[in-house]
């Protein structure tokens, strides 16, 4: 039988309370520390939600540090090209409220900023994002209003880091998911293709 937790005060007892270093470590600026880790981060994850709850989160990677840092509140995301799907950008337009989880390989901790976003179209500031000629047709302004570190401990539960875990082959390849769950009609040798090493050439295209 399911035993649902339908309280703050039920999820409370049953967790604990959390230290007051836990309690107290979120901030409202960003930190030379966090800066720092900005420009090292070369990936990070964004959780957005639309206006009717629906959530959605979206990886985002490119060169360490693009994540720009306008001001101590400020940071801007860069668009890449994707799949043009635009959930997460349209759930901003609904809702403003997004969090972000900056990674950097090999470290266990991660960076964490909850805050307002607006989607930008053009600032002086794009010309600083242009990654090998690409410069964003838009990018993600997000106004900071929490900022704190997570411990390591998920990380080091899944060793995430550690090369002599990882299974890349584990599933099919990802030409054979998209045959199989999204295009059926596609040639599988035209999908090896196209996911091959010719993908590399399209990541700024």
């Amino acid at each position: 039988m399911t035993v649902e937790i339908t309280s703050a005060e039920e999820l409370r007892e049953l967790l604990g309370t959390p230290t007051e270093q836990a309690a107290d470590k979120e901030r409202t600026r960003l930190h030379e520390l966090d800066r720092q880790w900005l420009a090292a981060s070369p990936f990070c994850l964004v959780a957005t939600a639309g206006a009717d709850g629906s959530c959605d989160v979206s990886p985002k990677g490119d060169p360490p540090g693009f994540a720009l840092v306008l001001d101590d509140t400020t940071i801007a995301l860069p668009e890449r090209p994707g799949n043009r799907r635009a959930d997460g950008y349209r759930n901003i337009l609904e809702n403003p409220h997004v969090g972000l989880l900056f990674m950097i390989p090999g470290r266990a901790d991660t960076l964490r900023i909850n805050g307002r976003a607006r989607l930008v179209r053009d600032a002086p500031w794009f010309a600083e994002m242009t990654v090998k000629g690409h410069r964003p047709v838009l990018a993600v302004l997000v106004e900071v209003e929490q900022i704190f570190y997570h411990c390591p401990k998920s990380f080091l539960r899944s060793a995430l880091w550690k090369p002599e875990t990882w299974r890349p082959d584990v599933l099919p390849s990802r030409a054979h998911l998209v045959k199989e769950l999204e295009a059926p009609e596609k040639d599988m040798a035209e999908l090896e293709r196209h996911y091959g090493p010719d993908y590399l050439k399209k990541l700024y295209a």
